[in-house]
């Protein structure tokens, strides 16, 4: 069951974090105006949590440089504008937490409670947190170091409101700016066809996505590119374990990396049969979490342990590899060009689809505040943008406190959809 709290909101702070994502502007502002239309003062938290977690060293709040107040006329004709309003950022003040012991430890949570003095500063009455699974573990943790502060202690209830282009969110079947990216990198696909075409070479688009497939799913069967493969994908003749530990015998799943150049190369000469002579090829960027240990040697993480994918260039690794096989494999030349896609797709102009679920989610934020005294609860919909509260604890893991990725399910239809579309060969 949700925790619930008694107060009379009358002072909130909205706050945004992590990448940014098509319709951010629709959530954020109709969060804002519904609590405008209330009477209530609303506080736009500048640039994610970069300035909360240095609160005491850096002194006060600055109206302007560190948050700005909202008002009708500067939510005015916000829903469908591009970018984020207040600014958006990936610190994480929660980096040292992962464990609820954590939250006794004064070191340990300095930081999450510089967060909590800088709220209250501007005598907030509660926080609506906008972002991704790491975002959401914050907002976890924030509200899981106010419930062990003394029973007389200022408290305000957290709500979180979930953002990720990638679409693997636990709780929500899809996120807001998720069909926005996917129309986005879609189109660029669907220009490479043709480019792929008149010169008969292909493209190897290696998709956003982090952990899970959905974006590079999307855009491929969006796109009508040739093959798509994510890391779902990668299991049974496509994996195998690689030893990382002599000693004790530890091991880890990888991508048979040779059965996987060699499956792009069967459907590329399968493409060859049928008289075609060119297409694209769309791999998830999370599969380079999957790649041989000699690939990942000297790659930097951030501040949440994800290794820095950018910095591998899965596609042109790949997009040389599959070159390579095809000659050895057809005794021709092939040019096979690597592209990386996704950054363009983040601040596109929201479609209807995005701005209609950001703005529920964002009315959402009020009515869990507000007609529920709702607390610790993420806002999610279903059926007809119905809206539902999911618990916190339903979501992040009560020991590591780490959030769920939410895989494509290899044996659903959505799945299913991308195989039947993309062209056809003998496994």
């Amino acid at each position: 069951m949700p925790d619930h709290h008694s107060l009379d909101i009358k002072r909130v702070a909205i706050l945004f974090a992590g990448g940014p994502a098509p319709a951010a502007n629709a959530v954020i502002s109709t969060a804002a105006f519904s609590f405008l239309e209330e009477g209530s003062q609303v506080f736009g938290i500048k640039h994610g949590y970069s300035r909360l977690a240095e609160y005491t060293a850096a002194g006060p709040l600055q109206e302007g440089t560190d948050y700005i107040r909202f008002t009708h006329d500067n939510l005015a004709q916000a829903r469908c504008s591009r970018g984020i309003m207040i600014g958006t950022a990936r610190t994480n003040p929660g980096k040292y937490v992962s464990a609820p012991e954590h939250l006794k430890d004064p070191e340990l949570v300095a930081p999450l409670r510089r967060v909590y003095e800088g709220l209250c500063s501007l005598e907030v009455d509660a926080l609506i947190s906008i972002g991704g699974d790491d975002t959401l573990k914050t907002a976890n943790k924030l509200k899981m170091f106010q419930d062990n502060l003394p029973a007389d202690a200022r408290r305000f209830p957290v709500v979180h409101l979930p953002k990720t282009i990638d679409n693997d969110y636990s709780g929500i079947d899809f996120t807001f700016g998720f069909f926005t990216a996917v129309e986005t990198l879609a189109e660029e696909i669907r220009n490479l066809n043709y480019d792929a075409a008149a010169s008969r070479a292909y493209f190897l688009c290696e998709a956003m996505g982090r952990s899970a497939g959905w974006l590079a799913y999307g855009a491929a069967i969006a796109g009508e590119a040739s093959m798509v493969l994510s890391v779902e994908d990668v299991q049974g003749a496509l994996a195998e374990k690689e030893i990382v530990n002599a000693e004790t015998g530890e091991s880890r799943k990888v991508m048979a990396l040779d059965r996987v150049v060699d499956r792009m190369v069967d459907m590329m000469l399968a493409r060859e049969r049928e008289g075609r002579e060119y297409g694209t090829i769309v791999i998830a960027e999370g599969m380079a979490e999957y790649l041989p240990a000699k690939y990942l040697e000297g790659v930097n993480r951030d501040d949440h342990g994800h290794i820095n994918i950018s910095t591998i260039n899965l596609c042109a690794l790949m997009s040389g590899l599959i070159a390579d096989r095809y000659t050895e494999r057809t005794g021709k030349i092939r040019k096979v060009n690597g592209l990386q896609l996704g950054y363009e797709s983040r601040c596109a102009p929201p479609h209807a689809y995005d701005v209609m679920l950001g703005s529920q989610l964002g009315v959402g934020a009020y009515r869990a505040l507000v007609e529920e005294k709702l607390n610790g609860v993420m806002v999610s919909v279903e059926g007809q943008f119905n809206l539902r509260y999911v618990p916190f604890e339903q979501l992040v893991d009560p020991e590591t406190l780490v959030t769920k990725v939410r895989f494509i399910e290899t044996d659903s239809d959505f799945h299913r959809l991308a195989r039947f579309l993309e062209t056809c060969i003998d496994d």
